[in-house]
């Protein structure tokens, strides 16, 4: 019989020897990648450059804004001046800006007697805008306390940290409205970083979290600047009703002809 072709036992792979062609073909790839990651790396260090730049003519930016708003800060002062020389002639022209505010309106109601005696109120910033700003509350003689002028000042310090101070109430005898709120809430317990302030003095004396006074920034942006038009807003409020009075009333005799 003639010995079988078919092999006996596991077959072991042949391997093909590597062509010179085929090695320099594996290592201009290899070539490749590496100076493909290279260009990579090269741009992006070129985007890093071109941002530095950008960033360098925002802060360039920020310098010139500041100083703009600087000087026309100082060209508005006697303009503000003049507008609170008038302003302090309007009986409650002060409390009723407050009123009149939604934000606001709902921290008088412990404090409106005294704030019946609120005149104006006026926004200062500081000569380096970016460190803060001082809002002065002007008060004819009350029954309530001595002081001509509350001050609510809000600081930043270098490090960008903000802090507020106040001026000290010299309350009458027997007239001090914190001790009232005091005897109506548990300020020890309470978590005030979750709660708003009850009444005008407590935000006035807070120095909780000044970096979230919104009630002061809603002071210095809103109230102080379109003061006028917060107290137009009772008058506007009034002649509304008055039409509507008007309009029920004719509606009224209109049916009683028919």
């Amino acid at each position: 019989m003639a010995p079988s072709l078919r092999s006996h036992g596991p077959q072991m792979p042949v391997s093909t020897p590597t062509s010179k062609e085929e090695t320099k073909n594996i290592s201009a790839s290899a070539g490749l990648l590496k100076k493909g990651e290279k260009k990579q790396q090269e741009a992006i260090e070129c985007v890093d450059e071109v941002q530095n730049e950008i960033d360098r003519l925002n802060e360039q930016a920020s310098e010139e804004i500041l100083k703009v708003e600087q000087k026309y800060d100082k060209l508005r002062q006697p303009f503000f001046q003049k507008m609170s020389e008038l302003i302090a002639k309007i009986p409650n022209f002060g409390l009723t800006t407050f009123v009149n505010h939604s934000q606001t309106s709902a921290l008088l109601e412990e404090d409106k007697e005294a704030l019946r005696y609120l005149t104006r109120v006026e926004m200062t910033e500081f000569e380096d805008i970016k460190s803060g700003y001082r809002i002065d509350f002007y008060f004819d003689e009350n029954p309530y306390f001595e002081n001509k002028v509350l001050s609510k000042e809000f600081h930043l310090n270098e490090s960008g940290d903000p802090s507020s101070k106040t001026t000290e109430i010299k309350w009458e005898s027997g007239k001090d409205l914190m001790k009232h709120s005091s005897q109506t809430q548990n300020k020890a317990g309470r978590k005030r970083q979750h709660e708003e302030p009850e009444s005008f003095f407590t935000w006035f004396t807070d120095h909780f979290d000044a970096g979230a006074d919104e009630l002061g920034e809603v002071t210095k942006d809103d109230i102080c600047s379109n003061s006028l038009e917060y107290y137009l807003e009772e008058d506007e409020d009034e002649g509304e009703e008055d039409e509507d009075d008007e309009g029920e009333e004719g509606e009224k005799d209109e049916g009683k002809e028919h």
